[in-house]
């Protein structure tokens, strides 16, 4: 996989702030689930190994990890809710600092995309309302359908604000230098957005008002437990991975971005859906530092996206993922290692640790 000519990156070697957080350049490390974690939703230190290999992105947004029990519906994948897993998340983190790297953790509830197989107490999976996601999910046993996921009453919804506001406190005990809240791609958050799984008649569904409600609530309670500066948020508009279907896309993320934009946060975190006029529209509306995704662009568009002010600074997933060493690889014009899809999701050092660092023998 080559490069671009390296003038062409300038852009990308400018350094830049989110909220509190100093960055040496533009280009940060996307959150990717990779089902590496003990069962009991420990990191490891293969873990601590993988983050500290890409310490020189900007700044590492980890995988999903969820803020409680309920939040899990994938095997394998980290918590921090648990003294065992803040144990392990300083591990993780003393590393990438170690390393020189930043740090923050995606704190992911997965809502309905979820099995109870895949948890340690086999609870149904919550949701806005109890509506059935279509697909399937990976278990133990296989794949599996998604069962109909049981309603959060108005009281419990509440109760998950403050499960988001105590794992954002554990992630800076743990030592991460802030979190992001995972506001997209079809999961918790994403489903009280969209009308096709959020169905209450309550006052965190309905209007726009009411759909946005949730996560404001989840954003101002993080803010609050550890600083505005500290706090990003993660939303994909018109995404409809998960089973979302959103019929009002063009209004919902403009009153949505009002509504976050004076909580100052430290930034906003866009999956690019190639609508290139609702991506002006949340620029414009977004006072602060903006990380733009947009998937399967090559270097030279994301450069571009920071040059013409679209984005202030740019996230990659799977280039970080299989390219330890990608600031320098970039840098120096050499070319990336191409990632191995079949070593994403689970397993051990292999396409997790071991991909080469140029100039390896």
């Amino acid at each position: 996989m080559p490069t671009p000519d390296t003038t062409v990156l300038n852009p990308l070697w400018k350094p830049a702030r989110a909220g509190d957080i100093r960055l040496p350049h533009r280009l940060v490390m996307a959150p990717m689930t990779r089902d590496r974690s003990t069962p009991e939703g420990v990191p490891t230190e293969l873990n601590a190994e993988y983050y500290a290999q890409r310490a020189s992105t900007a700044l590492i947004i980890t995988e999903g990890t969820q803020p409680s029990p309920d939040g899990q519906g994938y095997l394998l994948t980290p918590g921090i809710h648990t003294p065992e897993q803040v144990a392990g998340w300083r591990e993780v983190t003393d590393a990438v600092h170690a390393a020189g790297g930043r740090i923050v953790v995606q704190l992911m509830h997965t809502g309905r995309i979820a099995h109870p197989d895949n948890t340690p107490h086999g609870r149904l999976p919550v949701a806005p309302s109890p509506v059935q996601p279509a697909g399937v999910i990976f278990t133990a046993a296989g794949p599996r359908e998604m069962p109909e996921p049981r309603a959060l009453s108005t009281g419990e919804v509440a109760s998950t604000v403050d499960d988001f506001r105590r794992a954002a406190a554990n992630a800076v005990e743990a030592g991460a230098d802030g979190v992001e809240i995972h506001g997209a791609n079809g999961y918790l958050l994403h489903q009280f957005l969209s009308g096709n799984a959020n169905r209450r008649t309550d006052r965190y569904g309905g209007s726009l008002d009411g759909r946005i409600r949730f996560t404001v609530e989840v954003a101002t309670a993080v803010a609050d437990e550890i600083g505005a500066g500290r706090t990003g948020i993660r939303l994909s508009p018109g995404n409809p991975y998960n089973d979302i279907r959103e019929e009002d896309t063009r209004e919902l993320y403009p009153a949505l971005v009002r509504a976050l934009a004076p909580l100052n946060l430290a930034y906003l975190h866009l999956i690019h859906a190639r609508d290139e006029e609702l991506l002006g529209t949340l620029r414009s509306l977004w006072p602060g530092t903006l990380v733009l995704n947009r998937a399967g662009a090559d270097l030279a568009a994301r450069a571009e996206d920071i040059a013409d002010g679209r984005a202030d600074v740019v996230s990659v997933g799977t280039m970080a993922l299989a390219n330890p060493d990608l600031v320098d690889r970039i840098r120096s014009g050499a070319p990336l290692n191409t990632p191995d899809p079949a070593t994403f999701y689970g397993g051990g050092e292999s396409g997790y640790t071991d991909y080469p660092v140029h100039g390896d023998v």
